[in-house]
């Protein structure tokens, strides 16, 4: 059920935010010569998909978990797009193409061992990684890899559509939060 929802609202998002994504990609191209940001993720039952992006760093930076990214990393632009949470329009192709869905676990590199440690134990890679989910409404980032494991865990435990629902709401009315640079 939340596999036809995914599909019919990232229809409905790219066609009515197509202007929007458009112009971030026209002013990307002119804060970093290169508007989108593509990254390998682990996905469902560890498989390799290229998590998409508007780009809010420079292009030279060095592929790591966002908290471990220098400040200096993040352009003007990119501190609005993060801000704003419009960096993340683009995984809405990757939710149409079933590689995420709009409530999971947010999805790591897999060169984060501990956390992929955590996760594997609790099963978290069981289901597809999301947009949104239990630890960015409790601000919990990929800092704390097992209280992130734990939370994403509860999160599946206790998944129905209800809280499937709750998740994209708290989200979209400013309570989601999503992995931040450290100040």
């Amino acid at each position: 059920m939340t596999r036809l929802f995914d599909i019919i609202c990232s229809l409905i998002g790219l066609t009515l935010l197509s202007p929007i994504i458009l112009l971030l990609l026209i002013i990307g191209y002119f804060d970093t010569g290169s508007p989108i940001f593509k990254q390998k993720r682990a996905g469902r039952n560890k498989q390799p998909f290229y998590l998409l992006k508007f780009r809010s760093m420079h292009v030279n930076t060095q592929s790591v978990a966002t908290h471990l990214v220098q400040t200096s990393s993040i352009t003007k632009w990119g501190k609005f797009l993060r801000k704003s949470k419009l960096d993340e329009l683009p995984q809405l192709f990757n939710v149409l193409a079933g590689d995420m869905s709009f409530v999971g676990p947010r999805p790591n590199l897999f060169n984060q061992e501990e956390l992929v440690q955590e996760r594997e134990t609790r099963g978290v890679y069981l289901v597809r990684p999301g947009i949104t989910g239990l630890a960015q409404i409790k601000k919990i980032d990929m800092s704390t890899p097992k209280l992130l494991a734990e939370t994403d865990a509860k999160m599946i435990a206790n998944w129905n559509l209800i809280t499937y629902f709750k998740y994209i709401f708290l989200t979209v009315f400013g309570r989601g939060f999503g992995d931040r640079v450290r100040y």
